[in-house]
């Protein structure tokens, strides 16, 4: 398992809509956290191994109704 962190920027008025999506439609989501500051959710997802998450995060988060802009963290070791 991989865990990666995903800062969103939302559409404006579309941020609880999109943590919604987001939470209820993306089985690898975690948590999912409104912020403020330069973006509006952080969300943790868990992927398989063997998951692109180039792929992951272009074809399954970006494209989301009301998600404008990603930035993406990978992690390496949990402590």
């Amino acid at each position: 398992m991989h865990t990666i962190f995903v800062m969103i920027k939302c559409d404006l008025g579309q941020t609880y809509k999109a943590a919604a999506l987001i939470a209820d439609q993306v089985d690898e989501a975690a948590e999912v956290y409104s912020t403020s500051g330069g973006y509006d959710l952080l969300a943790k997802f868990h992927l398989d191994k063997a998951q692109d998450v180039g792929r992951f995060v272009t074809e399954r988060i970006q494209t989301l109704p009301g998600i404008k802009d990603t930035y993406t963290i990978t992690t390496f070791s949990a402590f």
